[in-house]
């Protein structure tokens, strides 16, 4: 007996450390001692943080997102008097939510300027804008604002007079856009049924970019079945032609990048073919009873609520937050909490992404050379050095070659590195 329960002990004892282990800091902190200590910015679920130099991260400080949350609260205390009424009641017999909070404004995509402003697209569920923080006075400046508007993945021109983005539509599809340092003169520069997205400038060449690219594969209906693999295509705006750069069946190839001395910097992981497994027809077959006894609770609940004022339940529906097992990185769907039990960890640091998502360095010459792996997201710095993200940390590969942890933070879906 003595002997089962010392090992209860210990079993527990493994457990606790594993879970301290893995479960790490439970938001944006500033690095260990011998961090590097550069600018940086990141995404972490639709907010933009900023890092200065020697200073911790702050949340973006935006007028416009303060504007629209006061006005926002202005509309909910008008419609304050549909508290308790039939008027308040949704179709699934639930009640209506006029509140500020519904619709969360999301920073989608940011990207520092040669001048150190920086630039950061907004959208929430009926408008989108473009805007820009500028890094002298660190006044907010409206460049873009249109109904329904979806941009991402901003990228600056190296001389500061371009921004190349991706403007999302309904459906899945994306095309490049183009539009001056003012956000006047925006175009598209692709199009198809395609996703298009992530555009680079190439240091040299005024007329090219790169994206990644990969095209929908539809039923008889139009609805997407399947998304093809990424590419690395080169868009050459004076011939309006396309080519492949980097294309295998196999893998994806993300966020392309070319740095000043010529090299091609991109993700590379493996391609998942969607599949529908007889797995998934049994489970299908199995849930589709108490799916039908929900939709038919959820009818009866509807005219109870309108008739009555009473739900069927006494539950009144509270708000769903953002789910730590659905996180969305590079377009795919993360499992924050498995990932932090099974992936390897960066520097000490838990991975929310596989070992196989591989940071790629590709001379003009062909030849590859993997920098890091478990890699988001990344960016370059002009003076060569590369920042990226596990999804979890920040880490910069300096110039010789060494690799220092700048930040730790609950969720880093992007960085940004200033010159």
């Amino acid at each position: 007996m003595p002997i089962v329960i010392a090992l209860l002990v210990a079993a527990i004892v493994i457990f606790l450390l594993f879970k301290l282990w893995n479960a790490g800091p439970s938001g944006p902190q500033s690095g260990v001692v011998g961090s590097t200590d550069r600018e940086l910015a990141f995404l972490s679920n639709g907010q933009l943080f900023l890092r200065e130099a020697g200073r911790e991260p702050a949340v973006l400080d935006s007028p416009f997102v303060k504007e629209q949350m006061d006005r926002r609260e202005r509309a909910s205390q008008k419609q304050g008097w549909k508290e308790g009424t039939a008027f308040n009641i949704a179709a699934g017999g639930g009640r209506r939510g006029f509140e500020s909070q519904d619709t969360p404004i999301n920073v989608t995509s940011a990207a520092y300027e040669p001048s150190g402003s920086l630039l950061y697209a907004l959208k929430d569920g009926t408008v989108g804008g473009v805007f820009r923080r500028e890094a002298q006075t660190g006044r907010e400046l409206r460049l873009l604002l249109k109904p329904a508007l979806h941009i991402s993945d901003l990228a600056v021109s190296p001389e500061g007079k371009r921004v190349a983005a991706a403007s999302h539509y309904k459906g899945g599809k994306a095309n490049i856009v183009v539009f001056d340092e003012e956000g006047n003169g925006m175009r598209e520069v692709t199009g198809g049924d395609t996703e298009d997205s992530a555009p680079a400038w190439i240091p040299g060449v005024a007329h090219r970019l790169l994206f990644q690219s990969s095209g929908f594969a539809r039923n008889e209906q139009g609805y997407i079945v399947a998304q093809g693999p990424a590419s690395i295509q080169t868009l050459d705006m004076e011939s309006n032609s396309v080519a492949p750069i980097v294309d295998d069946p196999a893998f994806d190839h993300l966020r392309p990048r070319v740095s000043r001395d010529g090299h091609l910097y991109y993700i590379r992981r493996p391609y998942e073919l969607p599949s529908y497994s007889p797995k998934n027809i049994l489970l299908d077959t199995l849930l589709f009873p108490f799916r039908l006894l929900r939709a038919v609770f959820h009818y009866l609940n509807f005219f109870s609520m309108m008739y009555t004022r009473k739900p069927l339940t006494s539950a009144n529906g509270p708000k769903v937050e953002a789910d730590w097992k659905n996180i969305l990185v590079q377009g795919k769907r993360i499992d924050a909490e498995k990932a932090l039990r099974e992936a390897r960890p960066v520097h000490g640091v838990p991975s929310l992404v596989p070992a196989d998502w591989q940071l790629v360095r590709r001379s003009p010459q062909g030849e590859e050379r993997v920098l890091a792996t478990s890699v988001a997201s990344y960016d370059i710095a002009p003076d060569g050095t590369v920042v990226y993200t596990n999804g979890r940390g920040v880490f910069a590969i300096e110039a010789g070659g060494a690799t220092k942890h700048a930040l730790t933070a609950a969720v880093v879906n992007d960085v940004m590195v200033a010159g």
